[in-house]
């Protein structure tokens, strides 16, 4: 977290110099850089126990190499449970979850580090990043039968999914990112970002990935049957993901399934009991599904 709020003070204080005009390298830095946090004492242990391995996504956008990053299994059973964390997040952070899921019968679960998250190199991140760790995990271990997701690991899975042509059992989003161009003018907001320095920031955006920030929306990327059956978990008041962009989302899709979580907040609605019991009754039934 240290490292985000010299940058959210560098771009504050480029802000505050009428003498600068062009704030968008470090726009690109405040947006896409992935805050870093150590293992919890509480989940050593389980990460200690996984079976680890290293995979290569590209990374054509930042550094032009192919980075490594960090995966950890449990289990041999028959059906493959792969995890995606969210924005500054990484695979440990779902330990409770993780370990409720080693209770039950004949599951793999598979985690990783996304690339600038957590274990894993890079110094930038960006959701085409997680989408290429998913992709070469389902090369290498085959087709997910579960697919949980939270934040901007729910994009990623959806993009995934669209882009390997797989479609898993159960799908299981948690508190989706549904327009990641508002998150983005989110942020700039905050760091008092004038208007005109958060459009020059797109346009360099959109030169850099080739493609429109508004282009990541959920209402765009997501295909109806993506998964045989499709929960999402969120909580009403989330400030992250607000409801009201969900709602047009789930308007656009009454099949997906749906559970609401009071009071739980973006980050810790994925350690909320409440939640993990209901996603564990889920994987249950998957050879039902």
């Amino acid at each position: 977290m240290k490292k985000l709020k010299e940058i959210f003070n560098q771009v504050s204080k480029v802000v505050d110099n009428t003498n600068s005009n062009d704030i968008t390298e470090l726009l690109l830095q405040l947006i896409c850089y992935s805050p870093k946090t150590p293992v919890r004492l509480q989940y050593q242990q389980l990460m200690s126990d996984a079976r680890c391995f290293t995979l290569e996504a590209n990374d054509p956008h930042f550094s032009g190499t192919m980075l490594k990053f960090n995966g950890f299994i449990w289990g041999n059973g028959k059906y493959k449970v792969l995890i995606t964390h969210g924005w500054g997040s990484k695979a440990a952070d779902f330990g409770d979850l993780i370990t409720g899921l080693q209770t039950l019968d004949d599951l793999q679960i598979i985690a990783f580090d996304a690339p600038g998250n957590g274990s894993s190199e890079a110094e930038l991140s960006n959701v085409l990043l997680f989408v290429r760790a998913i992709e070469a995990i389902i090369n290498v271990y085959g087709k997910p039968d579960v697919m949980i997701g939270h934040s901007v690991g729910a994009m990623a899975n959806a993009i995934a999914i669209n882009a390997t042509m797989i479609k898993p059992s159960l799908l299981i989003s948690i508190a989706p990112l549904i327009m990641l161009k508002e998150n983005f003018i989110a942020t700039m907001r905050l760091a008092k970002v004038p208007k005109k320095a958060q459009d020059r920031f797109f346009e360099s955006f959109q030169s850099l990935f080739e493609t429109e920030a508004s282009d990541f929306n959920l209402n765009k990327l997501y295909k109806d049957g993506a998964a045989v059956k499709h929960w999402l978990a969120y909580d009403p008041e989330d400030i992250i993901a607000p409801y009201n962009y969900l709602e047009g989302f789930l308007t656009a899709h009454p099949d997906i399934l749906t559970q609401e979580y009071q009071d739980v907040g973006h980050e810790r609605i994925i350690k909320n009991p409440e939640l993990i019991a209901a996603i564990l009754e889920l994987v249950k039934l998957i050879g039902y599904y």
